[in-house]
């Protein structure tokens, strides 16, 4: 039995039949957030009064860029925080940063897009089906390919944004492509720009100035969260051409990340936390998205998000605007709850880990065992059942709105753009299944693919 699950283990045996847990050890917390929608279960839960409930007095603050709020949850400035699904992975297996993270709780499914500038979508229009004067969706790379090649003639770069190396956005935006045949680039230990032997350009851009370094020309294009792909369309520089929803239907995007040394220190502290965001993520997704309105206009605050709250609303309140006057039903760009997902499955940690073996940011092959142990070094589905096990118990929720009896893996699932079959129990026979991108026992050495 690990430390963490012996002090949960103990936590279980004292947990209280009453909202507020009991034996807090540390009262007041700051958490840190990056300007995102899917930053909302931390805003509603201490704009609702579920923190408070919980014992809790939290401080939420705003960090320039993932880098920085990283280092703020490594350094103990930030207690936990908002963070790509990717950075405890990362943390864990020391690509980048080293440092023991861990997550009890999966903060939504979906929430991103690709948005193209309009020159490049008016090239693009070109090669994509139409359908009553509109394109037909999903709209799939095969679409930019000649551009990108016609560019490439031209000798000019195809320069693209993403948010962060290890972030689902550069996943996505990666997957995207390569189903569409063009080779997005490869990383290794000696060159980890990304971009060996590929037909683009990807590099970093933080969330908040993606729309300006599009309309500077800098990028062509970014894949990014809300409300960044809606303020292009608002401000005219750009088009969205798919949500991630559309490259894999209900994909894992934020997670609550704190150090495993503050988990084993404030276990009672963890499981309000926990408990806190899942009543959050519930009051979210309620009544089939009744809150949603309320929910905007508190992330449109400054202290929150800061974006119009038309803007936001073009996203969280079940629509999504492609080109202007082009909304159509999105029922779940935005999930917080319901699909279980704030549950956090160790499959969805295994996806992250085949893109990062795929891109060469994991230089040499591993067995399916490595990628199994690593998830359940940093996903804490324990941490989730003892919460949602508190809910009920407090009356605030009831035993058919959880996955108790998850064994941490969803079932295979095909519903990716290019109809891949994912299967988290077989991580090497998905990554030899997939296009472009390394395979088997593929290194890049010297910027060369060897076996």
């Amino acid at each position: 039995m690990t430390r963490i699950s012996a002090l949960l283990l103990s936590t279980a045996l004292a947990m209280p039949a009453f909202a507020q847990t009991s034996g807090i050890e540390k009262e007041e917390l700051t958490l840190g957030f990056i300007k995102l929608t899917d930053m909302a279960p931390l805003a509603i839960a201490k704009e609702k009064g579920f923190f408070e409930d919980e014992g809790l007095s939290v401080t939420l603050v705003a960090q320039s860029n993932w880098k920085v709020l990283l280092d703020g949850v490594v350094s103990g400035e930030l207690d936990g925080a908002h963070m790509l699904a990717g950075q405890p992975i990362a943390a864990s297996i020391g690509y980048g940063t080293k440092a023991a993270l861990v997550t009890p709780f999966s903060m939504d499914l979906n929430g991103n897009a690709i948005t193209v500038s309009n020159a490049v979508w008016e090239e693009m229009k070109a090669n994509v089906p139409m359908e009553g004067g509109k394109p037909v969706h999903p709209i799939k790379a095969d679409a930019l390919k000649p551009v990108i090649e016609a560019y490439a003639d031209a000798g000019t770069p195809f320069n693209l944004g993403m948010v962060f190396p290890v972030s689902t956005h550069n996943y996505e935006l990666r997957y995207w492509l390569a189903a569409g045949g063009i080779n997005p680039g490869l990383y290794s230990p000696d060159d980890v720009s990304g971009q060996i032997g590929g037909e683009v350009l990807i590099s970093v851009t933080p969330p908040p100035q993606m729309p300006a370094t599009l309309e500077a020309g800098t990028i062509l294009g970014y894949a990014v969260g809300e409300p960044w792909n809606q303020a292009a369309v608002a401000k005219g520089i750009g088009v969205p051409v798919i949500t991630d929803a559309e490259i894999w239907r209900n994909n894992p995007e934020k997670v609550f990340g704190l150090t495993a040394e503050f988990v084993e220190a404030n276990p009672q502290t963890v499981l309000a936390l926990t408990k806190a965001l899942i009543r959050a993520a519930m009051w979210l997704d309620e009544g089939d998205n009744v809150n949603r309105a309320e929910a905007v206009e508190i992330l449109a605050r400054s202290e929150y998000v800061g974006a119009d709250a038309a803007v936001i609303a073009n996203s969280m309140t079940g629509t999504f605007e492609f080109e202007p006057g082009d909304k159509r039903p999105a029922p779940d760009f935005n999930v917080f709850f319901r699909y279980n997902a704030t549950f956090p499955y160790y499959s969805d940690a295994v996806w992250t880990l085949t893109q990062m073996r795929r891109w060469g940011q994991i230089s040499e092959a591993k067995p399916d065992a490595w990628y199994d142990e690593t998830a359940k070094s940093v996903y804490k589905p324990e941490i989730y059942k003892l919460a949602a096990e508190a809910l009920v118990a407090d009356g605030h929720a009831t035993t058919e709105m959880f996955d108790f009896d998850a064994d941490g893996y969803r079932e295979p699932t095909a519903e990716f753009i290019d109809g891949v079959s994912y299967d988290g129990k077989a991580p090497n026979g998905y990554i030899d299944s997939l296009m472009i991108g390394l395979k088997g026992d593929q290194t890049v050495v010297g910027g060369a693919v060897t076996n």
